[in-house]
């Protein structure tokens, strides 16, 4: 992890598209902007981890489907004798 210190107003540029800045501190508390393409997405971590979980949960039901559908359709083809 690269560890950076900023005062208030001050940035720094990641890739040459993405600028971040930091714009008041208060207490324990840091605001920052972020300056980026449309293109990139930017969440605050508890966010993306929800996306994630989510995003997670919903492929395991698919997949046990997909098994199942599987499993039902080989049972229902007729065997040659």
């Amino acid at each position: 992890m690269l560890v950076l210190s900023r005062k208030k107003g001050e940035s720094i540029i990641i890739q040459d598209q993405i600028e971040i800045t930091v714009l008041a501190v208060e207490g324990d508390t840091v605001r920052i902007g972020i300056t980026a393409p449309k293109h990139i997405d930017i969440y605050r971590q508890e966010i993306y981890a929800s996306i994630q979980e989510a995003n997670r949960d919903s492929a395991a039901p698919l997949a046990a489907n997909v098994e199942a559908f599987m499993e039902r359709l080989r049972n229902s083809v007729p065997k040659k004798d």
